[in-house]
């Protein structure tokens, strides 16, 4: 049976993703960074050489927030790395076995970070960015052998990834969306299950998940 393999799988998105698909019935690989450092090119050649991928969900990411002018350089390169040269690396490596089975989907998850940058994140913000921009070019690329790559931008997430934003500072972010609440796991985990299966015909197309105003919706 063919995998629906998915990065950052310790994290609270994709655990919550990995338990939704699995319930389901599908043939679920969850990896954490313990499973497969999405940075280091030939691991992660060894790992996709021979499988059958079905579904990558590419949902690896860190921060490393500071104002840029003392961020250290490598900092900035740890986050790029994670969360969009190892995207990229895990796509390219997945898309042999896709394109020999003549199917199979990509998403990225995104960030409105990638639309409205806060203050000290130019990191996150420009990796999450980049994503945008290579799910436009992948599917353009891919799409003559049947392979969708789309993005999901879920919205201010209560994870681990966001455990040390302060409660002033979660309150100035929840009064920017327009419902006045934040989106969560198990609802973005659903929206990509929907994707994924009832949305066979979607392709280089982005999604913003929550309620703040932004660049895909309401001004």
């Amino acid at each position: 049976m063919a995998e629906l393999v998915i990065t950052g799988g310790s994290g609270g998105l994709g655990s919550a993703l990995a338990r939704r698909l699995a319930s389901a019935g599908g043939n679920v690989v969850s990896l954490s960074s313990a499973d497969l450092d999405v940075t280091d090119r030939d691991a992660v050649r060894r790992w996709f050489s021979g499988r059958e991928v079905e579904l990558l969900v590419c949902a690896a990411g860190i921060t490393r927030d500071a104002p840029l002018a003392r961020l250290p350089e490598t900092d900035w390169d740890d986050v790029w790395n994670v969360g969009f040269a190892g995207a990229l690396a895990c796509a390219e490596e997945a898309v042999v076995g896709m394109k020999q089975r003549g199917e199979g989907h990509i998403v990225f998850v995104s960030s409105q970070s990638a639309l409205h940058p806060p203050v000290g994140q130019a990191a996150y913000s420009a990796a999450k960015a980049a994503l945008l921009g290579l799910t436009v070019d992948l599917a353009g690329r891919w799409g003559v052998d049947n392979i969708r790559v789309n993005a999901v931008l879920p919205g201010f997430l209560e994870t681990k990834l966001t455990a040390t934003v302060t409660q002033r500072r979660r309150e100035e972010v929840r009064r920017d969306h327009a419902l006045g609440r934040f989106n969560t796991c198990g609802r973005v985990a659903a929206f990509i299950d929907f994707l994924h299966y009832e949305l066979p015909h979607t392709s280089g197309q982005m999604f913003q998940l929550d309620s703040r105003p932004g660049s895909f919706g309401i001004r």
